[in-house]
Protein backbone atom coordinates (compact mmCIF):
# COMPACT_ATOMS: atom_id res chain seq x y z
CA UNK A 1 0.00 0.00 0.00
CA UNK A 2 2.79 2.24 0.83
CA UNK A 3 4.17 2.13 -2.84
CA UNK A 4 1.29 2.49 -4.82
CA UNK A 5 0.67 5.47 -2.28
CA UNK A 6 4.46 6.81 -3.17
CA UNK A 7 3.45 6.59 -6.73
CA UNK A 8 0.13 8.06 -6.71
CA UNK A 9 1.43 11.06 -5.21
CA UNK A 10 4.27 11.09 -7.70
CA UNK A 11 1.86 11.26 -10.35
CA UNK A 12 -0.25 14.16 -8.48
CA UNK A 13 3.05 16.13 -8.51
CA UNK A 14 4.16 15.65 -12.21
CA UNK A 15 1.11 18.31 -13.88
CA UNK A 16 2.06 20.48 -10.63
CA UNK A 17 5.61 20.78 -11.77
CA UNK A 18 4.53 21.07 -15.38
CA UNK A 19 2.75 23.52 -14.89
CA UNK A 20 4.89 25.94 -12.43
CA UNK A 21 7.54 25.53 -15.18
CA UNK A 22 5.15 26.75 -18.32
CA UNK A 23 4.33 29.59 -16.07
CA UNK A 24 8.33 30.38 -15.41
CA UNK A 25 8.57 29.93 -19.14
CA UNK A 26 5.59 31.94 -20.13
CA UNK A 27 6.90 34.96 -17.50
CA UNK A 28 9.98 35.09 -19.15
CA UNK A 29 9.08 35.41 -22.29
CA UNK A 30 6.71 38.19 -20.71
CA UNK A 31 9.74 39.63 -19.44
CA UNK A 32 11.67 39.82 -22.65
CA UNK A 33 9.15 40.97 -24.58
CA UNK A 34 8.71 44.16 -22.40
CA UNK A 35 12.44 45.28 -22.51
CA UNK A 36 12.06 45.20 -26.37
CA UNK A 37 8.07 46.38 -26.28
CA UNK A 38 10.04 50.41 -26.64
CA UNK A 39 11.76 49.06 -29.82
CA UNK A 40 8.80 47.66 -30.94
CA UNK A 41 6.60 50.91 -30.72
CA UNK A 42 9.19 53.12 -31.88
CA UNK A 43 9.55 51.31 -35.11
CA UNK A 44 5.97 50.94 -35.59
CA UNK A 45 5.52 54.33 -35.76
CA UNK A 46 8.55 55.88 -37.81
CA UNK A 47 9.00 52.65 -39.83
CA UNK A 48 5.80 50.65 -40.76
CA UNK A 49 3.10 52.90 -39.98
CA UNK A 50 4.37 55.80 -42.69
CA UNK A 51 5.09 53.29 -44.93
CA UNK A 52 1.86 51.32 -45.13
CA UNK A 53 0.41 55.13 -44.72
CA UNK A 54 2.03 55.86 -47.63
CA UNK A 55 0.86 52.76 -49.66
CA UNK A 56 -2.57 53.84 -48.42
CA UNK A 57 -2.07 57.28 -49.81
CA UNK A 58 -0.61 55.93 -53.32
CA UNK A 59 -4.06 54.23 -54.05
CA UNK A 60 -5.94 57.55 -53.61
CA UNK A 61 -6.55 60.73 -55.71
CA UNK A 62 -5.00 62.79 -53.23
CA UNK A 63 -3.75 66.21 -54.87
CA UNK A 64 -4.31 69.08 -51.93
CA UNK A 65 -7.26 66.94 -50.37
CA UNK A 66 -8.17 63.18 -50.35
CA UNK A 67 -9.90 63.00 -53.52
CA UNK A 68 -11.11 59.05 -53.04
CA UNK A 69 -9.71 55.64 -54.26
CA UNK A 70 -8.55 54.93 -57.28
CA UNK A 71 -6.85 51.41 -56.99
CA UNK A 72 -4.04 50.82 -58.67
CA UNK A 73 -4.43 54.26 -61.15
CA UNK A 74 -1.40 56.35 -59.69
CA UNK A 75 0.99 52.81 -60.32
CA UNK A 76 -0.28 52.48 -64.36
CA UNK A 77 -0.33 56.30 -64.94
CA UNK A 78 3.42 55.55 -64.19
CA UNK A 79 4.33 52.30 -65.46
CA UNK A 80 2.35 52.69 -68.16
CA UNK A 81 1.67 49.43 -69.38
CA UNK A 82 1.36 46.77 -67.58
CA UNK A 83 2.40 44.04 -69.74
CA UNK A 84 5.43 45.96 -70.10
CA UNK A 85 6.52 45.94 -66.59
CA UNK A 86 5.81 42.46 -66.61
CA UNK A 87 7.96 41.58 -69.52
CA UNK A 88 10.41 43.90 -67.75
CA UNK A 89 10.67 42.20 -64.26
CA UNK A 90 10.56 39.05 -65.99
CA UNK A 91 13.62 39.96 -67.57
CA UNK A 92 15.32 40.31 -64.19
CA UNK A 93 14.67 36.51 -63.01
CA UNK A 94 15.62 35.22 -66.35
CA UNK A 95 18.87 37.09 -65.08
CA UNK A 96 19.14 35.70 -61.98
CA UNK A 97 18.26 32.26 -63.25
CA UNK A 98 20.87 32.45 -65.57
CA UNK A 99 23.26 33.15 -62.54
CA UNK A 100 22.23 30.17 -61.01
CA UNK A 101 22.66 28.17 -64.28
CA UNK A 102 26.20 29.19 -64.38
CA UNK A 103 26.39 28.36 -60.46
CA UNK A 104 25.25 25.39 -60.87
CA UNK A 105 26.95 24.12 -64.59
CA UNK A 106 30.18 25.02 -62.98
CA UNK A 107 30.15 24.41 -59.59
CA UNK A 108 27.73 21.13 -59.21
CA UNK A 109 27.95 19.24 -62.36
CA UNK A 110 32.33 20.61 -62.80
CA UNK A 111 30.79 21.63 -66.86
CA UNK A 112 33.75 24.02 -68.46
CA UNK A 113 33.56 25.24 -71.71
CA UNK A 114 30.73 25.11 -74.61
CA UNK A 115 28.31 22.96 -71.89
CA UNK A 116 28.39 25.88 -69.59
CA UNK A 117 28.47 28.74 -71.95
CA UNK A 118 26.14 28.66 -74.01
CA UNK A 119 22.89 27.46 -71.61
CA UNK A 120 23.94 30.95 -69.69
CA UNK A 121 24.80 33.24 -72.65
CA UNK A 122 21.43 32.43 -74.09
CA UNK A 123 19.46 33.03 -70.81
CA UNK A 124 21.59 36.47 -70.12
CA UNK A 125 20.45 37.61 -74.16
CA UNK A 126 16.76 36.44 -73.49
CA UNK A 127 16.38 38.13 -70.21
CA UNK A 128 17.99 41.61 -71.72
CA UNK A 129 16.03 40.96 -74.45
CA UNK A 130 12.91 40.90 -72.27
CA UNK A 131 14.18 44.05 -70.09
CA UNK A 132 15.05 46.33 -73.46
CA UNK A 133 11.38 45.26 -75.34
CA UNK A 134 9.21 45.80 -71.56
CA UNK A 135 11.46 49.16 -70.81
CA UNK A 136 10.38 50.46 -74.34
CA UNK A 137 6.54 49.62 -73.64
CA UNK A 138 6.92 51.22 -70.28
CA UNK A 139 8.50 54.43 -71.78
CA UNK A 140 5.83 54.93 -74.77
CA UNK A 141 2.84 54.73 -72.62
CA UNK A 142 3.96 55.48 -69.16
CA UNK A 143 5.27 58.81 -67.46
CA UNK A 144 8.29 59.65 -69.24
CA UNK A 145 9.77 62.04 -66.34
CA UNK A 146 9.88 59.72 -63.79
CA UNK A 147 11.04 56.23 -66.07
CA UNK A 148 13.79 58.71 -66.91
CA UNK A 149 15.15 59.18 -63.89
CA UNK A 150 15.59 55.27 -63.25
CA UNK A 151 18.51 54.70 -65.74
CA UNK A 152 19.76 58.24 -63.74
CA UNK A 153 19.09 57.10 -60.79
CA UNK A 154 20.62 53.48 -61.71
CA UNK A 155 23.76 55.41 -63.66
CA UNK A 156 24.48 57.41 -60.49
CA UNK A 157 24.99 54.26 -58.32
CA UNK A 158 27.30 52.45 -60.21
CA UNK A 159 29.43 55.49 -60.67
CA UNK A 160 29.70 56.50 -57.00
CA UNK A 161 29.84 53.25 -55.00
CA UNK A 162 32.71 51.03 -57.02
CA UNK A 163 34.79 54.24 -57.56
CA UNK A 164 34.14 55.40 -53.55
CA UNK A 165 35.37 51.57 -52.54
CA UNK A 166 38.28 51.19 -54.63
CA UNK A 167 39.24 54.56 -53.26
CA UNK A 168 38.01 54.00 -49.23
CA UNK A 169 40.15 50.59 -49.81
CA UNK A 170 43.53 51.95 -50.91
CA UNK A 171 43.40 54.98 -48.55
CA UNK A 172 42.34 52.92 -45.72
CA UNK A 173 45.55 50.61 -46.63
CA UNK A 174 48.08 53.51 -46.62
CA UNK A 175 46.73 55.04 -43.54
CA UNK A 176 46.75 51.81 -41.54
CA UNK A 177 50.66 51.42 -41.98
CA UNK A 178 52.96 53.85 -39.48
CA UNK A 179 52.93 56.85 -41.60
CA UNK A 180 53.66 60.23 -39.60
CA UNK A 181 50.21 62.57 -39.22
CA UNK A 182 48.32 59.35 -39.08
CA UNK A 183 45.73 60.99 -36.77
CA UNK A 184 45.23 64.31 -38.75
CA UNK A 185 45.04 62.60 -42.24
CA UNK A 186 42.28 60.24 -40.63
CA UNK A 187 40.20 63.57 -39.55
CA UNK A 188 40.89 65.09 -42.85
CA UNK A 189 39.25 62.75 -44.84
CA UNK A 190 36.35 61.85 -42.23
CA UNK A 191 35.43 65.89 -42.71
CA UNK A 192 33.64 65.71 -45.54
CA UNK A 193 31.19 62.74 -44.01
CA UNK A 194 30.46 65.32 -41.24
CA UNK A 195 30.21 68.59 -43.00
CA UNK A 196 26.81 70.01 -44.18
CA UNK A 197 25.55 68.60 -47.50
CA UNK A 198 24.46 71.59 -48.48
CA UNK A 199 26.90 74.02 -47.61
CA UNK A 200 29.73 72.11 -49.41
CA UNK A 201 27.36 71.24 -52.38
CA UNK A 202 27.11 75.08 -52.78
CA UNK A 203 31.23 75.40 -52.67
CA UNK A 204 30.96 72.47 -55.10
CA UNK A 205 28.65 74.58 -57.27
CA UNK A 206 31.37 77.62 -57.57
CA UNK A 207 34.38 74.99 -57.67
CA UNK A 208 32.68 73.85 -61.18
CA UNK A 209 31.35 76.75 -63.26
CA UNK A 210 31.27 77.24 -65.88
CA UNK A 211 33.13 80.09 -65.85
CA UNK A 212 37.07 80.15 -67.06
CA UNK A 213 38.41 81.50 -64.29
CA UNK A 214 36.28 78.59 -61.59
CA UNK A 215 39.10 76.21 -60.26
CA UNK A 216 37.91 73.07 -62.45
CA UNK A 217 38.20 75.27 -65.53
CA UNK A 218 41.39 77.03 -64.12
CA UNK A 219 42.98 73.36 -63.73
CA UNK A 220 41.50 72.06 -67.18
CA UNK A 221 43.66 75.49 -68.55
CA UNK A 222 46.84 74.56 -66.93
CA UNK A 223 46.78 71.00 -68.55
CA UNK A 224 45.87 72.42 -71.93
CA UNK A 225 42.39 71.75 -71.88
CA UNK A 226 38.80 73.90 -73.08
CA UNK A 227 37.18 74.91 -70.48
CA UNK A 228 33.74 72.62 -69.75
CA UNK A 229 30.08 73.70 -68.36
CA UNK A 230 30.33 70.71 -65.93
CA UNK A 231 27.13 71.42 -63.93
CA UNK A 232 25.76 72.98 -67.21
CA UNK A 233 26.29 70.18 -69.73
CA UNK A 234 23.43 67.72 -70.73
CA UNK A 235 25.80 65.88 -73.08
CA UNK A 236 27.01 62.30 -72.08
CA UNK A 237 30.12 62.31 -70.99
CA UNK A 238 31.37 59.56 -73.87
CA UNK A 239 30.58 61.94 -76.83
CA UNK A 240 32.59 64.75 -74.98
CA UNK A 241 35.20 62.94 -74.18
CA UNK A 242 35.51 61.38 -77.89
CA UNK A 243 33.82 63.60 -80.05
CA UNK A 244 31.49 61.03 -81.04
CA UNK A 245 27.42 60.79 -80.82
CA UNK A 246 26.36 57.83 -79.16
CA UNK A 247 22.61 57.78 -77.44
CA UNK A 248 20.78 55.63 -75.26
CA UNK A 249 20.81 53.94 -72.27
CA UNK A 250 24.90 52.70 -73.00
CA UNK A 251 25.56 55.76 -73.80
CA UNK A 252 26.20 56.72 -70.09
CA UNK A 253 25.60 59.55 -68.15
CA UNK A 254 26.22 63.01 -68.76
CA UNK A 255 28.93 65.56 -67.68
CA UNK A 256 26.45 67.31 -64.87
CA UNK A 257 25.40 64.16 -63.93
CA UNK A 258 29.29 63.13 -63.03
CA UNK A 259 30.03 66.09 -61.51
CA UNK A 260 27.67 64.99 -58.90
CA UNK A 261 28.76 61.97 -59.13
CA UNK A 262 32.27 63.11 -58.17
CA UNK A 263 31.06 64.97 -54.86
CA UNK A 264 29.30 61.82 -53.72
CA UNK A 265 32.56 59.79 -53.85
CA UNK A 266 34.13 62.75 -52.58
CA UNK A 267 31.66 62.92 -49.36
CA UNK A 268 31.52 59.22 -48.52
CA UNK A 269 35.36 58.10 -49.02
CA UNK A 270 35.77 59.01 -45.53
CA UNK A 271 32.79 56.78 -44.57
CA UNK A 272 34.22 54.14 -45.73
CA UNK A 273 37.83 54.55 -44.69
CA UNK A 274 36.45 54.61 -41.18
CA UNK A 275 34.88 51.24 -41.65
CA UNK A 276 38.03 49.61 -43.59
CA UNK A 277 40.04 50.69 -40.92
CA UNK A 278 38.37 49.34 -38.44
CA UNK A 279 38.13 46.03 -40.66
CA UNK A 280 41.96 45.77 -41.11
CA UNK A 281 42.06 46.28 -36.94
CA UNK A 282 40.75 42.86 -36.90
CA UNK A 283 42.73 40.95 -39.01
CA UNK A 284 45.10 38.86 -36.95
CA UNK A 285 49.10 40.00 -37.94
CA UNK A 286 50.20 36.62 -37.86
CA UNK A 287 48.20 35.91 -41.14
CA UNK A 288 50.75 38.19 -42.67
CA UNK A 289 53.83 36.95 -40.89
CA UNK A 290 53.44 33.61 -42.22
CA UNK A 291 52.80 34.70 -45.50
CA UNK A 292 56.01 36.86 -45.71
CA UNK A 293 58.20 33.94 -43.99
CA UNK A 294 56.80 31.69 -46.98
CA UNK A 295 57.97 34.65 -49.10
CA UNK A 296 54.64 36.52 -50.37
CA UNK A 297 54.92 39.94 -51.88
CA UNK A 298 53.39 43.11 -50.69
CA UNK A 299 51.08 42.70 -53.24
CA UNK A 300 50.30 38.82 -52.57
CA UNK A 301 49.46 39.68 -49.41
CA UNK A 302 47.42 42.83 -50.20
CA UNK A 303 45.02 40.14 -52.39
CA UNK A 304 45.40 37.20 -51.03
CA UNK A 305 45.07 38.26 -47.38
CA UNK A 306 43.62 41.68 -46.71
CA UNK A 307 40.73 41.59 -49.60
CA UNK A 308 39.39 38.70 -48.76
CA UNK A 309 39.41 39.17 -44.92
CA UNK A 310 37.73 42.29 -45.99
CA UNK A 311 35.12 41.04 -48.04
CA UNK A 312 32.85 41.19 -45.02
CA UNK A 313 33.49 44.67 -45.35
CA UNK A 314 33.11 45.55 -48.82
CA UNK A 315 29.65 43.56 -48.92
CA UNK A 316 28.49 46.01 -46.23
CA UNK A 317 29.75 49.38 -47.43
CA UNK A 318 28.54 47.94 -50.96
CA UNK A 319 24.75 47.33 -49.72
CA UNK A 320 24.74 50.92 -47.72
CA UNK A 321 26.30 52.69 -50.53
CA UNK A 322 23.73 51.35 -53.64
CA UNK A 323 21.21 52.13 -50.80
CA UNK A 324 21.88 55.39 -50.03
CA UNK A 325 22.84 56.55 -53.82
CA UNK A 326 19.24 55.21 -54.25
CA UNK A 327 17.86 57.48 -52.28
CA UNK A 328 20.24 60.41 -52.62
CA UNK A 329 18.44 63.95 -52.58
CA UNK A 330 20.03 67.01 -50.74
CA UNK A 331 23.05 67.58 -52.71
CA UNK A 332 21.52 66.91 -56.39
CA UNK A 333 18.95 69.54 -55.75
CA UNK A 334 21.08 72.09 -54.85
CA UNK A 335 23.11 71.12 -57.45
CA UNK A 336 21.00 70.76 -60.70
CA UNK A 337 20.60 73.37 -63.12
CA UNK A 338 17.94 73.63 -65.61
CA UNK A 339 20.41 73.83 -68.60
CA UNK A 340 21.43 70.59 -67.75
CA UNK A 341 17.99 69.38 -69.54
CA UNK A 342 16.98 67.12 -66.64
CA UNK A 343 20.09 64.84 -67.09
CA UNK A 344 20.51 64.68 -63.49
CA UNK A 345 16.82 64.27 -62.38
CA UNK A 346 17.12 60.74 -60.25
CA UNK A 347 13.93 59.43 -59.03
CA UNK A 348 14.14 60.97 -55.72
CA UNK A 349 14.07 64.43 -57.16
CA UNK A 350 11.10 63.54 -59.43
CA UNK A 351 9.57 62.32 -56.48
CA UNK A 352 9.99 65.57 -54.81
CA UNK A 353 8.99 67.40 -58.30
CA UNK A 354 5.66 65.72 -58.38
CA UNK A 355 4.99 66.17 -54.53
CA UNK A 356 5.61 69.43 -54.20
CA UNK A 357 5.38 71.09 -57.17
CA UNK A 358 2.54 69.12 -59.13
CA UNK A 359 1.06 68.92 -55.56
CA UNK A 360 0.16 65.00 -56.60
CA UNK A 361 0.21 63.77 -53.00
CA UNK A 362 -0.95 60.14 -54.20
CA UNK A 363 0.87 60.09 -57.49
CA UNK A 364 4.19 61.02 -55.68
CA UNK A 365 4.19 58.51 -53.23
CA UNK A 366 2.92 56.04 -55.33
CA UNK A 367 6.03 56.57 -57.17
CA UNK A 368 7.70 56.32 -53.97
CA UNK A 369 6.70 53.12 -53.61
CA UNK A 370 7.81 51.48 -56.48
CA UNK A 371 11.45 53.37 -55.77
CA UNK A 372 11.27 51.63 -52.60
CA UNK A 373 10.19 47.95 -54.87
CA UNK A 374 13.44 48.44 -57.20
CA UNK A 375 15.54 49.20 -53.84
CA UNK A 376 14.54 45.90 -52.26
CA UNK A 377 14.84 43.93 -55.02
CA UNK A 378 18.57 45.60 -55.70
CA UNK A 379 18.91 44.89 -52.23
CA UNK A 380 17.76 40.90 -52.69
CA UNK A 381 20.07 40.33 -56.02
CA UNK A 382 23.02 41.88 -53.72
CA UNK A 383 22.63 39.82 -50.94
CA UNK A 384 22.02 36.63 -53.27
CA UNK A 385 24.70 37.49 -55.82
CA UNK A 386 27.63 38.84 -54.00
CA UNK A 387 26.56 38.00 -50.41
CA UNK A 388 27.70 34.29 -51.13
CA UNK A 389 31.16 35.22 -52.49
CA UNK A 390 31.56 36.93 -48.83
CA UNK A 391 34.61 35.34 -46.58
CA UNK A 392 34.42 35.46 -43.03
CA UNK A 393 37.32 33.47 -42.52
Amino acid sequence: MAVVSSSATGRSNQPQRRTKLRWVDLREHLTGYLFVLPTIILVFIFGIFPIAYAFYMSLRRWRVRDGGFIGLRNYEKAIGDWTGGFIFLLGFVILIAAYYLWTYLTESQGRRGLSAWLPTVLALVAGGVAIANGWSRMVAAGDKDYLASIPITFYYAVGAVPIQLAISLMLAFILYQKIRGQEFFRMIFFLPYITPAIATALVFRFIFSPRPSSLANGVLTWLGIEPQKWLFEPTRLINILFGSTFDGFWAGPSMALWTITLFGIWTFVGYNVVIYLAGLGNIPPSLYEAAEIDGATPWELFRYITIPLLSPVTFYLSLIGFIGTFKAFNHIFVMQEPSAQGTVETASVAIFNTFYKANQFGYATAQAMLLFVIIMFLTFVQTKVLGDKVFYG
